[in-house]
């Protein structure tokens, strides 16, 4: 059953097109993420689909019967009404009597009549059950005060109120926009598996990419101004890219060489007075044309980081409070030169106190912070409020560096930093009031990396970035000479990254786990999480001392199963095969760009054999730290 057709849709800002002639279909069932570079319009595409906003050219179809529930990325709240009216906003009758309702069984003057009378009102509208509904969502969500005025709530936890207000709302297509900006690990697994349950339709715009592999059934990719449509999750969707960007290099390949042919007639010296040499001409000018808007532009980050010495950051018996709350409690750190470390923990509990304690822009309440002489501090912020709006772009970037080394050697400016950034030299001189929010952040990282840190401090990175910036700044990542230190509630984020967890547990004592956010995940649900980096172990002995424990038995040591002792005497030579058959493949795949059937054989080979190796190695490691432990046991 179709719910809506949006048809030719074409929609632009001053010069810019966001849209040329769009189509989309939205049936039953259908749950579909949508993706793409920040700026391209895919917040637009939303709004115009939710009926928030009209396009320039084209319409949207939808039944009468057909409900929509929309989380906009920048919610219109009423400050003075309390969190439960607030979701219940929409429906303005509903929310009169909820009010009516909860006046009136709190006042003891309250006529019994009257009490019976909105009891039957609440059961005529299934009030109980949306009221319910509205408690259990928000509690999940991390609102506990019901009563609460919108006005009090801080900017997260005001978007999570709108969002349960669309999720409570009936609704044949449920339209959502970052919803998992503001949530917590904990709050974004309860998120999958309810719209995983949802009966309706979904369309939403995320950057998590697990989100999208578990929950997402349609890829619809907004590039260029035009949408490609991919039937499955976000792995599906990186295969059939794949296979379309390896199709349109092979025909860019072609076209050069048609091209080169060109040029060198027309360097012949053709005099353009016959139909046939203007035709020819013509060709050339049009096929030049055609190459230049086939190139796709790249993010780009390649640049060199300061030298950094011996001694980075260290923080010493640090404690923090906020509001009469303890947040961090004798917190002990060393940040090693090359570290990798992600920060997880509920919403509120210190996460980003921690790390501008680390930055030193916050003082602690106890304790010491030292920092090496030649540790030069890059810290990304979750607030952009600071940038002034009211300058232009590229005068915003040479406030950082007009200059910056690569890591080849090389001198680029300013200008050429932000065309990698996907700042056209057009924009580069507008202000930056009229960016988008991920336009804003890509350029507040931009000027964060101009000023060549190294140290990275990030403050949820993954807000409002599209997925292929994130894809690049995780590939930079991996070559930065320095260390990096991540807040993030992006969990394929934090399994490609982080190679330490720090996690906020209970009354300011923070916890650390070696390994990415899965393999603390795993560990955290075995209830087998050690490794406490404050100084509350002797709290945690004493204790244990003050009660009757019972004896334990002595552990057994550690050893290899038959299976994992063969497995660990035959694992290299089967890495070594698979890696010699990936190299094996990849020339196949070079051999075969212009055979279309050939080539889609080959890359599906291919990506089964990476994972096949992927799991190999990911075994390998296991059984190399299996194996040292064992030997540490002796």
């Amino acid at each position: 059953m179709i719910l809506l057709n949006a048809e030719n849709i074409s929609k632009s800002y001053t010069e810019k097109k966001l849209l040329v002639n769009i189509n989309l279909g939205i049936n039953e069932g259908d749950k579909i993420g949508l993706i793409g570079v920040n700026g391209t319009g895919k917040t637009t595409l939303l709004k115009i689909i939710a009926g928030v906003e009209k396009p320039d050219g084209g319409q949207v179809i939808k039944g009468n019967s057909v409900r929509i529930a929309y989380l906009p990325q920048n919610p219109d709240f009423d400050l003075e009404a309390t969190v439960l009216e607030q979701v219940f906003r929409g429906d303005s009758v509903l929310m009169k009597l909820i009010r009516e309702y909860t006046v009136a069984t709190s006042t003891k003057d309250a006529s019994s009549e009257k009490v019976a009378k909105l009891t039957s009102d609440m059961e005529a509208m299934n009030a109980w059950n949306l009221e319910s509904k509205a408690r259990t969502i928000l509690t999940k969500l991390g609102i506990e005060d019901f009563n609460a005025p919108i006005g009090s709530l801080s900017g997260g936890q005001k978007k999570r109120v709108f969002l349960a207000a669309a999720l409570v709302s009936p609704s044949d297509l449920l339209i959502l926009d970052e919803p998992t900006n503001h949530l917590d690990n904990e709050a974004i697994d309860w998120l999958e598996q309810y719209l995983n349950k949802r009966k309706g339709s979904l369309l939403m715009i995320t950057h998590d990419r697990y989100f999208l592999d578990r929950v997402v059934n349609q890829i619809i990719e907004l590039d260029s101004a035009s949408l490609y449509s991919y039937k499955g999750n976000y792995s599906y969707f990186l295969q059939k890219k794949l296979a379309r960007e390896e199709m349109q290099e092979a025909s860019e390949r072609k076209r050069q060489r048609l091209l080169r042919k060109e040029l060198a007639w027309i360097k012949k010296g053709a005099k353009a007075r016959t139909t046939k040499q203007k035709a020819r001409i013509d060709r050339f000018n049009k096929l030049s044309a055609e190459i230049e808007d086939k190139k796709h532009e790249k993010l780009q980050i390649s640049v060199a980081s300061s030298r950094l010495g011996k001694k980075t950051i260290e923080l010493e018996q640090v404690s923090k409070s906020f509001a009469g709350t303890l947040l961090i409690h004798n917190f002990n750190f060393m940040l090693a030169r090359d570290d990798r470390m992600g920060i997880i923990g509920p919403n509120g509990c210190g996460k980003s106190t921690l790390l501008n304690i680390v930055g030193g822009r916050i003082k602690p309440d106890s304790g010491k912070v030292e920092a090496g002489e030649t540790v030069k501090i890059g810290l990304y912020s979750q607030e952009i409020q600071h940038i002034d709006g009211s300058i232009r772009v590229i005068e915003y970037i040479k406030e950082g560096a007009e200059f910056l080394s690569t890591a080849e050697g090389h001198k680029i400016s300013a200008s050429q930093m932000l065309e990698r950034f996907l700042f056209p030299p057009a924009l580069q001189w507008s202000l930056i009031e009229k960016l988008s929010g991920g336009e804003k952040r890509r350029l507040h990282l931009l000027r964060i990396l101009m000023e060549a840190p190294n140290v990275l401090l990030l403050d949820e990175p993954t807000n409002d970035l599209d997925i292929e910036t994130l894809t690049i700044l995780e590939d930079y990542l991996d070559d930065f000479k320095g260390a990096v230190v991540a807040v993030s509630h992006d969990r394929y984020f934090l399994d490609r990254m982080a190679e330490r967890i720090l996690f906020f547990g209970a009354d300011g004592n923070i916890l650390e786990n070696t390994g990415n956010y899965s393999d603390f995940k795993e560990k955290f649900d075995q209830g087998g999480i050690h490794g406490i980096t404050n100084n509350t172990m002797d709290k945690v002995k004493e204790t244990a001392d003050k009660k009757t424990a019972p004896v334990r038995k002595k552990e057994k040591p550690l050893k290899f199963s038959f299976h994992e002792q063969k497995e660990f005497a035959e694992i290299d030579d089967i890495i070594a095969g698979l890696e010699d058959q990936s190299k094996l493949l990849q020339t196949k795949i070079a051999a075969a760009a212009a055979d279309y059937v050939l080539l889609q054989q080959l890359l599906t080979e291919k990506e089964a054999l990476d994972k096949q190796l992927k799991e190999k190695l990911d075994r390998w490691v296991y059984l190399n730290e299996l194996a040292e432990k064992i030997v540490r046991d002796k």
